[in-house]
């Protein structure tokens, strides 16, 4: 395991850039202790959060255009993965936690991003600076196995 990973990228708001985001999300947890079932479950999130950036933050822009910055950084202990956007501002905690039941029940397919990004990470918190950009701030952090550090080699 590396001591400390880095790993940043811009994406235009273009649904084709999702497969490269979730390439370098996949690549940065695999150095990370988390297992191959958490690997997955942090590119979910990651892939919920730009998605959705995607479909909504640039929707009243001509064009629909703007760019998406992914940035990850992340250790033996974590992955924090921080995504800009200067789309228009969105609060998260506005979108109260859906009725699964309910919500599957009336065969909706979207609607869960938050939801999910909030189930499988360990921290979600949103800003916005007015003007300049919105910033979403995922954190994960790795659950050591057996009592043990799971910095130690």
């Amino acid at each position: 395991m590396p001591g400390h990973v880095h790993k940043e990228l811009v994406a235009p708001n273009d649904t084709r850039h999702l497969v490269k985001i979730r390439e370098v999300v996949q690549e940065a947890a695999a150095q990370v202790p988390f297992d191959k079932r958490e690997v997955g479950r942090i590119v979910l999130a990651v892939d919920e959060a730009v998605s959705n950036i995607m479909e909504h933050a640039y929707e009243d822009q001509e064009n629909n255009e703007g760019d998406i910055r992914v940035t990850i950084d992340a250790d033996c202990s974590k992955m924090e993965v921080v995504i800009c956007d200067s789309g228009k501002e969105f609060n998260p905690e506005s979108i109260q936690v859906p009725d699964i039941s309910e919500h599957v029940q009336r065969g909706k397919k979207k609607g869960l991003g938050i939801f999910l990004m909030r189930q499988i990470m360990d921290e979600v918190k949103y800003t916005f600076v007015q003007g300049i950009r919105n910033e979403l701030r995922m954190v994960k952090y790795v659950r050591s196995q057996g009592g043990g550090d799971s910095c130690q080699s």
